[in-house]
């Protein structure tokens, strides 16, 4: 029986967000793969980041700041889901853990880190 997981995903939490840099080295010192819920988790050393785009997120609260400024009622408001999404692969990450990435996947990528 194993006793180690194959692949750790990452949930999106405020907790682990102001780890990034020491979870992507944690993860990768122990080897193992993790798909993360942002980018930035990446581009700290994470091996693959997918998710809602967060600068769209800021870009629509401010929207939203605006028109209730301009006296809109919050309650009144439509609900917003992301509509953008992306996906971030290091490659350098998975060179270290000996995980090969798919063209298919690179492909598709918004971002590949070298």
């Amino acid at each position: 029986m194993k006793d180690r997981p194959d692949a750790l995903l990452v949930l999106p939490t405020t907790r682990l967000d102001a780890q990034q840099k020491q979870l992507a080295e944690l993860t990768t010192q122990s080897r193992l793969p993790a798909l993360y819920n942002k980018s930035a988790f990446a581009e700290a050393g994470g091996l693959m980041a997918y998710g809602a785009r967060y600068l769209d997120f800021f870009q629509r609260s401010a929207a939203y700041v605006d028109k209730i400024l301009k006296g809109a009622s919050p309650g009144e408001l439509p609900v917003e889901q992301p509509t953008r999404f992306e996906l971030v692969v290091n490659l350098k990450t998975a060179k270290t853990l000996g995980v090969k990435i798919p063209n298919s996947i690179l492909v598709r990528a918004d971002k590949v880190i070298e």
